[in-house]
């Protein structure tokens, strides 16, 4: 899969926004005023951020639709500390809010499947490589 950023059109207020392009969506991410952008969408922190916590989520849905576990709902609270990300510890709480007719047991069972989520996995487990080429356009 490929996924293509490019500029927002710096004349109209926003000098380092970024318009992605994932399948058939679209997303704009940017920085906050003080960092110099124009706060258009969420930073990149963020999207890493919310892609642990829309992760666990799905993941708990797929998994409670599989084994017929009555979740009305999931929603899911994700706490950043960067604090010592310079010092290479980034911390992320996650909290999930289950709604439905489940009991105690079926709730662990949730909770079990959300920390294997596959984000959770690459953000903790996994190794990933990044190679950055830069070209002229």
């Amino acid at each position: 899969m490929t996924i293509t950023l490019a500029r927002l059109q710096p004349g109209v207020g926003q000098p380092m926004a970024q318009k992605l392009h994932i399948r058939s969506h679209e997303l704009v991410s940017d920085v906050a005023a003080d960092a110099g952008g124009a706060d258009a969408g969420p930073d990149p922190h963020d999207l890493y951020d919310a892609a642990l916590g829309a992760c666990k989520a799905l993941t708990v849905m797929w998994y409670a639709n599989k084994r017929g576990i009555p979740v009305a709902d999931v929603q899911t609270v994700v706490e950043r500390d960067g604090s010592q990300e310079r010092q290479g510890i980034y911390k992320l709480n996650t909290r999930l809010q289950i709604s439905g007719d489940i009991t105690d047991a079926q709730l662990k069972e949730l909770e079990s499947a959300a920390g294997k989520c596959p984000i959770h996995k690459l953000m903790a487990q996994v190794t990933t490589e990044i190679t950055t080429t830069v070209e002229r356009a």
